[in-house]
């Protein structure tokens, strides 16, 4: 029998992350061996060993991390949650929606997505990237992945960014407002908007990533009509060189030396829990303000599969393949979550 019914295939593009300790260094390894992310004169010739050497260095430090929030990292069972949710949200919308995960550092890889993709002969494809802000390391970097590996004809569409979407910018502040009424006066808290660093280099040559962090800041402030302070930092750093300043742990020593006593964090480049929220914010920088004599330190829920946040990346899948003037979304709270009892 013929196949009639179009179909449309997402590809969410993550980071990926180690599902053991032992996968830590080849993770790190992969990572570190790419050239959006390692790029120097001669790199080609040398970052092979270098990444061995700082993937080797790294994976010690960062071990007890994973080991903080269950001995891996589960990125992987976030990401697949959210493209089974989007799945089902465009299907009970009468779209003929297929999700496939494509990882850059981890299983399961670019190619992976690529080959089931093919397999599922889509008709059209869009490319959504799980990272609101872009940058060249991240989407960049996985957008030159896909190109090394696809070559299908199928119309791709490309969301680049979502960092202002006002439906992303909902299920963030839905999250916010959940911390926030876990203080006993919700005005009191300093909000901390926590995002991964980057090196200042990097930024220097255009990398719009700081710009964006900053707008969606100010867009939450103002969409949320909170009366708290609040600031910006940046986590993650690796190596001596400069990066994105200041970070959580010197944000951390400020507030206490400011005489602030309650601090509620948003981790507000990512979109699922993994080590950078679980591991060095709900962990290491919550046992840091507790020596600083921090009263109540909250930590938003990562969006995972929320309905606000599925509802997005439907809005944004349907808008890039051009289908967003055909249907009508539901209520973020009406979309059908089958998925919710999956894991």
């Amino acid at each position: 029998m013929s196949r009639t019914e179009r179909c449309l295939g997402i590809v969410l593009f993550q980071l990926g992350g180690p599902d053991t300790l032992e996968a830590i260094q080849p993770f790190l390894f992969n990572l570190f061996c790419d050239p959006d992310i390692i790029d120097f004169p001669f790199a080609r010739i040398s970052r092979r060993p270098l990444a061995k050497l700082i993937s080797s260095t790294r994976a010690k430090k960062v071990q007890h991390h994973y080991s903080v929030i269950g001995g891996g990292s589960p990125i992987r069972r976030f990401t697949e949650s959210q493209a089974r949710a989007l799945e089902a949200a465009l299907q009970a919308l009468g779209v003929n929606a297929r999700c496939f995960v494509a990882m850059r550092y981890w299983h399961p890889f670019t190619a992976e997505a690529v080959a089931q993709l093919q397999n599922a002969h889509c008709d059209e494809v869009v490319l959504l990237p799980l990272y609101p802000h872009y940058s060249s390391t991240t989407v960049g970097s996985s957008l030159n992945e896909w190109n090394r590996h696809y070559r299908a004809p199928a119309p791709v569409h490309l969301v680049k960014s979502f960092y202002n979407d006002e439906a992303y910018l909902d299920a963030l502040i839905e999250k916010i407002e959940e911390a926030l009424d876990r203080f006993p006066v919700s005005r009191r808290p300093e909000i901390v908007f926590s995002a991964h660093s980057l090196p200042q280099s990097i930024i220097d040559k255009g990398d719009p990533y700081q710009r964006q962090i900053e707008e969606t800041v100010q867009l939450l402030m103002e969409r949320g009509g909170w009366p708290n302070h609040h600031r910006l930092c940046y986590q993650s750093k690796v190596g001596a060189s400069k990066w994105l300043q200041p970070s959580l742990h010197r944000t951390l020593r400020d507030l206490a030396a400011d005489q602030v006593r309650d601090v509620c964090i948003v981790p507000v480049s990512f979109v699922s829990d993994h080590v950078e929220t679980l591991g060095e914010i709900d962990h290491e920088a919550r046992e840091e303000a507790a020596e600083l004599g921090f009263r109540q330190f909250e930590m938003t829920a990562g969006l995972n599969d929320s309905p606000k946040f599925i509802n997005a990346l439907a809005h944004l899948v349907l808008q890039a393949a051009g289908k967003y003037e055909q249907v009508v979304l539901p209520d973020p709270h009406s979309i059908p979550a089958p998925w919710m009892a999956a894991d």
